[in-house]
């Protein structure tokens, strides 16, 4: 089984991607960057609230695979700043503080907008 999950990024078609792609029980989702329905930056300056319409954007994807939060074994948060961290990592356990995944937190030079501060990636397995 293969499903490819789609939320609408404008990056999607231009880059050749997939929000997520579920192969069998394994759900990846790609690095998601804290857009808007409009395709703007939610958030613009606040990494918290970045995390937060990231998360969200993923939660999203991983129901549409046929997924939860819940099935999430993995995830990586990379930023602009790594001073940013806790304030990201908070976001990241209001979501995750009892589901636990592995993690890593990593900064990056930069992201295709500049305004983006964080992306989330995750991976999940359906049990």
């Amino acid at each position: 089984m293969r499903k490819l999950v789609t939320s609408g990024s404008p990056y999607e078609p231009r880059i050749g991607i997939s929000r997520a792609v579920r192969a069998g029980s394994l759900v990846t989702v790609a690095g998601t960057a804290p857009l808007g329905a409009d395709g703007r930056t939610v958030g613009k300056g606040d990494p918290g609230a970045q995390a937060r319409r990231c998360l969200e954007i993923i939660a999203a994807a991983l129901e549409q695979a046929g997924a939860s939060l819940g099935h999430v074994v993995r995830t990586r948060v990379l930023l602009t700043r790594i001073e940013d961290w806790e304030e990201v990592a908070r976001a990241h356990g209001e979501v995750f503080r009892d589901i636990r995944p592995a993690n890593t937190i990593v900064q990056v030079s930069r992201f295709i907008d500049p305004d983006w501060l964080v992306e989330i990636e995750a991976d999940a397995v359906i049990d």
